[in-house]
């Protein structure tokens, strides 16, 4: 009997770390994209500059991990909002942001 609780607690505990293992942990790319309303202008248009919020935004996210700014990137919420994958991608080069993953595939694209 108590071998039988041991093993639930274990399944459990798996099945949370399991649950929080996307590319953002445990938030969705799709939530964590509301991070990056400050880039909404910067994100459509190549020629716009980006905001000091929207390089925050972009280096915090990607410090996280290069696979969760590419999740958020091409994430639904971003594509529904209106930003440009091609465009959103060279944000962090615009930012300066000198640790940015450059050469990081992010689905069709590469990070300039």
């Amino acid at each position: 009997m108590r071998g039988l609780l041991v093993l639930a607690l274990l399944l459990a505990a798996a099945a949370c770390l399991a649950e929080g293992a996307g590319e953002c942990g445990a938030t969705s790319p799709d939530r964590m994209a509301l991070r990056l309303a400050p880039c909404a202008s910067a994100a459509q248009n190549p020629s716009s500059a980006p905001s000091s919020a929207c390089c925050n935004a972009v280096h915090t996210i990607g410090k996280q991990s290069p696979q969760c700014l590419c999740a958020v990137m091409l994430s639904n919420t971003a594509k529904s909002s209106g930003i440009k994958p091609e465009v959103a991608i060279t944000i962090p080069k615009r930012c300066n942001l000198a640790d940015r993953p450059v050469g990081y595939k992010c689905g069709a694209y590469t990070l300039p």
